[in-house]
């Protein structure tokens, strides 16, 4: 038995077609359930209560044993006086304010049906599942899964609005510098990000549009502060990226102290570090302004195109320095640019919306829509238990469903867990 278990059946008014008394025998009629505290304090705010004839307006506690008033130490706190119910699963002992008053008591176990109580704990049973309701979640309804999975979208979203909200504080509200960052990042993948994340504070944005104006100083920037060019090579492009960098780090004063090393391990070498900075370098060199570029488009076709680049000219013949390859335009794939509209475009707008108060989520919703989802275990998983993804809404919708709820054992708090105990009342 968990505490949340009790939550949910007062929070979502569970109770409210059941005759319910007091240990003591008097009525009891919920006229508002009250507002759910996360927080420290009793867990319902303004609740309204008639217990017999009188109205009484407090909060409301809720504990599985009564006893665990005082495990707690409830006895002593003020916070408690206002308490005009105790809500228990087991009533084992009468509880007391501090100024001595009887606290009437509201005992659960005989009230909640025994298939209500059944379903709960097989859903929270220690069985070997991947999740609580793998079983059932093919059943429930799909308008409501549908729903669901919208709000978890958006829910995804805010969640990561608070890490640019955070990037926009240390960048001093520079939202050109706070895309470079999350550009930077997403260029680097799976392998690189955090290397490339790391490359991209290690120095003011400042000093990258400054640059600007010449690809191989963009290059020689990114390439430097990498740790890329630290080695003694004869290639004669190296050398001339090393010179450039050389003066650029003098004149900024800049350090590479503390910056995640890139790495080259087991990646395709279209995805080594050297061909993602480049392309990287490009974009900037090419697009000047390109924030207000992405917040004036509003297309999946105006995103492609204007992530219609590629590398420099020495990397079309090369991966790494010294090593000739067969030539080759190394572009940016329609599947890589997908990428970078989920994780940086999409929720950068929305960030950015949020702070304008703006509300232009229906767009935004209409561009992840046309998106394929994406390829991962928890998204095929997902589509074996017949909650199928057909866009990227839903597969970020079920990334958020699996990290968030399913993980945590938060299926009192998700529509699809609520549901299926519903059909238990």
């Amino acid at each position: 038995m968990q505490e949340d278990f009790l939550h949910y059946l007062w929070k979502h008014k569970k109770l409210l077609k059941v005759a319910l008394q007091t240990t003591c025998g008097q009525s009891v009629q919920i006229i508002r359930v009250g507002q759910h505290n996360h927080n420290s304090g009793p867990d319902f705010f303004n609740s309204q209560i008639r217990i017999g004839e009188q109205l009484w307006a407090g909060t409301v506690e809720i504990h599985i044993k009564s006893s665990d008033w005082y495990l707690h130490s409830h006895e002593t706190d003020s916070a408690y006086d206002n308490v005009i119910l105790h809500v228990v699963w087991e009533h084992d002992v009468d509880v007391f304010r501090s100024d001595n008053t009887a606290i009437p008591t509201l005992e659960l176990q005989h009230i909640v049906s025994k298939s209500l109580y059944g379903y709960y704990q097989n859903l929270f049973s220690k069985q070997s599942r991947w999740i609580n309701c793998e079983n059932d979640i093919n059943t429930v309804d799909d308008f409501l899964k549908d729903n669901w999975l919208e709000r978890l979208y958006f829910e995804r979203l805010e969640r990561k609005s608070k890490t640019i909200e955070a990037l926009l504080s240390t960048s001093k509200n520079d939202w050109e510098a706070v895309l470079f960052k999350m550009l930077a990042k997403n260029f680097g993948l799976k392998v690189n990000g955090d290397a490339f994340f790391s490359m991209s504070n290690s120095f003011d944005f400042g000093v990258f549009r400054k640059q600007q104006a010449s690809l191989l100083s963009l290059e020689s920037l990114l390439f430097g502060q990498a740790q890329l060019l630290n080695e003694d090579k004869e290639d004669v492009y190296f050398k001339t990226l090393q010179q450039e960098y050389a003066f650029i780090k003098h004149k900024f004063q800049l350090s590479t102290q503390g910056i995640v090393k890139s790495s080259f391990f087991r990646l395709r070498p279209p995805n080594f570090p050297t061909i993602r900075l480049s392309q990287l370098a490009n974009l900037y060199y090419k697009e000047k302004s390109l924030f207000s570029k992405i917040i004036k488009t509003n297309t999946l076709e105006e995103m492609y195109e204007l992530f219609n680049i590629e590398t420099s000219t020495y990397w079309q013949t090369h991966y790494n320095f010294d090593k000739e390859s067969k030539s080759n335009r190394k572009v940016l794939t329609g599947s890589f640019i997908d990428l970078i509209v989920i994780n940086t475009i999409i929720p950068l707008k929305f960030s950015y919306d949020k702070q304008s108060n703006a509300s232009n989520n229906e767009r935004l919703q209409d561009m992840v829509s046309k998106l394929k989802p994406e390829k991962n275990s928890i998204v095929k998983r997902f589509d074996s238990l017949k909650l199928k993804s057909k866009s990227v809404l839903e597969s970020q919708a079920v990334i958020q469903l699996k990290t968030e709820y399913c993980d945590k054992n938060k299926c009192l708090q998700c529509a699809i867990g609520s549901a299926l105990l519903n059909r238990n009342m």
